[in-house]
């Protein structure tokens, strides 16, 4: 039972050690691989928009070629023209309307750019001297997990018979 429990603590002080050294060795990789993984984001998501913009532009030509009439009707309107029917009317649109819609379609179509979101207790690491403390300190649980936790050598009773016999 002793050396079950001996084996764990030593399992235990072992790999938070492990892990602590590799951080502390690693940080500019890891500080990099949260900034790789907050661009894939902004990609896929830049990707995803792409997809929703390159629908809506299929099914508007779908929909030209059904109806060739639906040109002629949205033609003075994308174009800014005035209609040629003389009996329609047309709302006309103030500038402050449109300024209001330019910009709240701006703001949407812009990526959230954010900096990477780096976990609180990597930025604790970030200065050079707490990391080389981090190092010093999981080498030294390094060292007394070793030390302190390694297994208890059993002699056998015929040599310790012998060495009793001797003794006497």
């Amino acid at each position: 039972m002793q050396n079950v429990i001996r084996t764990l603590l030593f399992v235990v002080f072992f790999s938070i050690a492990a892990a602590t050294l590799s951080i502390s060795v690693l940080y500019d990789d890891v500080v990099r691989y949260y900034q790789n993984k907050h661009l894939l984001k902004v990609a896929e998501q830049s990707l995803s928009q792409l997809k929703s913009v390159n629908a809506d532009y299929d099914a508007l030509l779908e929909s030209i070629e059904k109806d060739p009439e639906l040109l002629k009707r949205i033609a003075p309107a994308t174009l800014g023209v005035s209609p040629a029917d003389p009996n329609a009317i047309y709302p006309k649109v103030q500038a402050e309307q449109l300024a209001a819609a330019r910009k709240a379609l701006s703001e949407d179509a812009e990526p959230n750019q954010a900096e990477p979101q780096i976990p609180k207790w990597l930025e604790r690491c970030s200065s050079p001297r707490r990391r080389g403390a981090l190092f010093a300190a999981s080498a030294a649980l390094i060292v007394v997990s070793f030390t302190c936790f390694r297994p208890v050598k059993q002699i056998d009773r015929e040599q310790q018979e012998v060495r009793q016999s001797a003794e006497d």
